[in-house]
């Protein structure tokens, strides 16, 4: 790695674990804020939300803010799936307190975008999508990969969209690239459309039934070299 990128990734992490995991002062919330725009990239996203309705009352973003979260509730929206998972850090804290304060209910669960999850939290994923309230938002932290990849599991399990229209939610034009690491998404898909060629399997009952996350990463870093 290269030693300037190296120092300022070591710097980064210093900065995560120090500040932006309380917001119970003043100058608590002052630090957070700060990580919030610096370290976790907030700034960008001031104007820039990446959002779309992919469906009637269904939409995806990149990480709100709290002033976000309140223009969705003016928006009608009464659920927000965070796919970042429940971690104690400024974006999670603050969203979590502005859902709290305008009565949306929040549901979280963690993707990573260059990692897969095993079939239960997929599954998990699913369910919350089926139970959550009408309108509903799911986002990650830049909207690209995890939010595009829930996105297809929406379309295509709980909508019955055809996958290769549900899979235009992994696009460039949403940041999302699959000739880097985050292409390991756009290899599930491929695995599935593959094996539901001779099967006829559903995404959701291959995801049930033939979905293995270790095998898939292995075939993945084959399908690399």
């Amino acid at each position: 790695m290269n030693p300037i990128k190296a120092r300022f990734r070591e710097f980064e992490h210093k900065m995560r674990r120090k500040y932006g995991r309380r917001i119970g002062t003043p100058a608590e919330r002052r630090q957070a804020m700060m990580h919030f725009h610096l370290i976790d990239h907030g700034i960008l996203r001031v104007l820039w939300w990446n959002m779309e309705e992919i469906a009637p009352g269904i939409w995806r973003s990149n990480q709100p803010s709290p002033r976000r979260v309140a223009r969705y509730a003016q928006m009608g929206i009464r659920t927000i799936i965070n796919l970042r998972g429940q971690k104690q850090h400024s974006p999670y804290l603050f969203e979590r307190e502005a859902c709290a304060r305008f009565g949306i209910e929040m549901l979280d669960i963690e993707l990573s975008a260059r990692k897969l999850v095993p079939r239960d939290e997929l599954l998990n994923l699913v369910a919350l999508m089926r139970r959550a309230e009408r309108p509903m938002l799911m986002h990650c932290k830049s909207g690209s990969d995890r939010a595009g990849f829930a996105a297809v599991l929406y379309l295509a399990v709980v909508d019955g969209r055809p996958i290769a229209e549900a899979r235009r939610q992994l696009h460039w034009k949403y940041l999302h690239l699959r000739s880097t690491d985050t292409g390991i998404l756009d290899h599930v898909l491929d695995t599935y459309e593959a094996d539901s060629r001779a099967s006829g399997q559903s995404l959701e009952d291959w995801i049930a039934t033939r979905y293995d996350h270790e095998e898939l990463t292995e075939s993945w870093k084959r399908s690399r070299r």
